[in-house]
């Protein structure tokens, strides 16, 4: 029989229902960021293999950003209606059945429409598992826990990206030997392999993911009440001060990395006589999904830990600086179009880290602007138009890089990196923002 606390009060979690995290944390984390992968990044590369343009790619993979721009919208309802633990369970049946429809339409004659189709199905359920997942930690794990699980959700959350990126794509071009060059069919057989994949998470997760205490449908939350606190995040967050720079600097600071990030895959795997580096679907995984991700972890934890020593602003120009790295890097490829698998990792790793480098400052600010009573919602609501912000470029990327040739497109990339420098002269960070011992008081 379980102590009871001295002030009578039974801890979280303690009834005969409650699971170790350990059971459920690492393979929910996965669950939840593997969906997002496949269809921003994986369905970029399955589609330039079956033939597609690239304006057509970037047009119609951007509009996947469409369901994470809109969380705020709909993630109040999440809250309203059911549990979090049941949100969590029937969206992984629907990412499930969403891979399913994908693998089955592809050897089909409408094999565009229908990819199309249960793509947007599986982002808008892997928006609404992100939303309720993240309740779920807050629910399920204690204070203490949630600190003590954050480096394990994020080396899960990496590991699903380098899953994705790295071994699906390598998995893919590795059917393609088997079945001598059959893209539709490897393609269709890796989806039916990763609905799997979910299935079993699904069925593991019915049984792991413990019944908290406090997820519980809330009854006394109405329309009225939902949509006061749609209004007051709003006022609240286009009320405060320096609002201007701070929207525009959300909105514009990563265009550049909107124009750039779809069109920079397509590079990659694009043959030669088309001006790209014609890297297989093994060497891709190789070099984006395996040591990119190293790349921009190692980047990002330089960053994280340099601003809490120093602050963000002490480090706020070094971090914009690196954020036109990747620019830089492609203007390099695709000039030099080298052949080494050597010398294509390096510059990868190089513009990963700089990325991870500088997305340090921006995520930052995100989180400076929206400090307050909404701060919840205000980083929900300045997160989604970060998503936006990334949307828009990528839906016209495609198209100007067909006009402009690759090495042009990459030109103005990096030319477009003058806006960051310009917004990031305007923003007012408060000397000590980001340290250890700011966060701590």
């Amino acid at each position: 029989m379980n102590p009871v606390p001295p002030n009578n009060q039974a801890p979280q979690n303690s009834n005969p229902n409650a699971r170790s995290p350990w059971l459920w944390v690492p393979t929910l984390t996965f669950s939840d960021s593997l969906p997002a992968v496949a269809v921003m990044a994986i369905s970029v590369i399955f589609y330039k293999q079956m033939g597609l343009s690239n304006a057509a790619i970037t047009f119609y993979t951007s509009w996947f950003y469409l369901p994470w721009v809109l969380k705020p919208v709909w993630s109040p309802f999440i809250d309203l209606v059911k549990t979090k633990r049941w949100w969590v369970l029937a969206m992984e049946i629907l990412i499930g059945a969403a891979l399913g429809g994908v693998a089955f339409t592809i050897p089909t004659a409408s094999w565009l429409q229908g990819t199309l189709f249960f793509f947007w199905v599986m982002a808008f359920a892997g928006a609404s598992h992100c939303v309720a997942a993240d309740g779920f930690y807050m629910l399920g794990l204690n204070p203490h826990q949630q600190a003590e699980f954050m480096g394990v959700r994020t080396l899960f959350d990496r590991f699903a990206t380098i899953f994705g990126q790295g071994i699906l794509v390598m998995v893919a071009g590795n059917l393609q030997v088997v079945f001598r060059n059959s893209i539709s069919y490897s393609w269709s057989l890796l989806f039916y392999g990763v609905m799997g994949i979910f299935l079993a998470l699904w069925l593991w997760h019915n049984y792991s993911l413990p019944y908290a205490k406090e997820d519980v449908k809330h009854e006394y939350v109405n329309k009225r009440t939902i949509w006061k606190g749609f209004v007051e995040t709003f006022r609240t967050f286009f009320t405060k001060d320096q609002v201007v720079f701070a929207v525009l600097f959300i909105m514009l600071f990563r265009m550049p990395e909107g124009l750039l990030s779809k069109v920079s895959e397509l590079f990659l795997i694009d043959a030669g006589h088309n001006g790209g580096l014609g890297l297989s679907p093994q060497e891709y995984g190789l070099v984006q999904g395996t040591v990119g991700i190293i790349g921009i972890a190692c980047g990002g934890l330089l960053g994280g830990w340099l601003a809490s020593r120093d602050g963000l602003k002490k480090w706020l120009w070094p971090m914009v600086a690196a954020f036109t790295l990747p620019e830089l890097v492609y203007v390099f490829l695709s000039y030099t179009l080298p052949s080494s698998l050597v010398v294509v990792n390096l510059c990868v790793f190089a513009e990963q880290f700089g990325y991870g480098f500088g997305l340090t400052a921006y995520m930052l600010f995100l989180i400076y602007y929206s400090w307050g009573e909404y701060k919840t919602s205000h980083y929900a609501l300045a997160s989604a138009m970060m998503f936006l912000s990334m949307m828009l470029p990528g839906i016209v990327a495609g198209a100007l890089q067909e006009t402009m040739g690759y090495r042009h497109f990459f030109i103005f990339t990096l030319l477009a990196c003058s806006i960051m420098y310009v917004l990031a002269a305007f923003l007012k960070i408060p000397q000590d923002f980001g340290k250890r011992e700011d966060w701590e008081e």
